[in-house]
């Protein structure tokens, strides 16, 4: 129960600081969005003491250590393997062209219509 309680607060928190920033119009946008920053700021921290928080925290280390252990290709291979897609969509593409072209010559002596 304190954890909805606390997101609602969050929520409230971050809606309050929403309805500020257009509220004060007439003053400097600069000071707006730092104080829609800072409100920000305020909003993940108390979401951050929830378990649903915690979890969302602890999924985002994870995902930030899962991506350091990728192994990017070189530019090199990705330049290869940009010129093979590029090949196989041609080919492909004459391929369907060509199949194209038959099956309308065959509708085409089927129906009588060619000539």
């Amino acid at each position: 129960m304190a954890d909805k309680i606390k997101l609602v607060v969050a929520i409230a928190f971050l809606l309050g600081a929403i309805v500020a920033f257009y509220w004060f119009a007439d003053q400097s946008k600069l000071v707006r969005v730092l104080g829609l920053l800072a409100a920000t700021g305020v909003a993940v921290a108390i979401t951050l003491q929830t378990e649903i928080g915690r979890a969302g925290w602890g999924f985002a280390i994870e995902s930030r250590n899962e991506i350091r252990r990728v192994v990017w290709p070189t530019r090199k291979e990705t330049t290869q393997t940009t010129l093979v897609v590029f090949v196989v969509v041609i080919v492909v593409a004459i391929v369907l062209w060509l199949l194209d072209m038959v099956l309308l010559g065959s509708v085409q002596w089927l129906t009588r219509q060619g000539g």
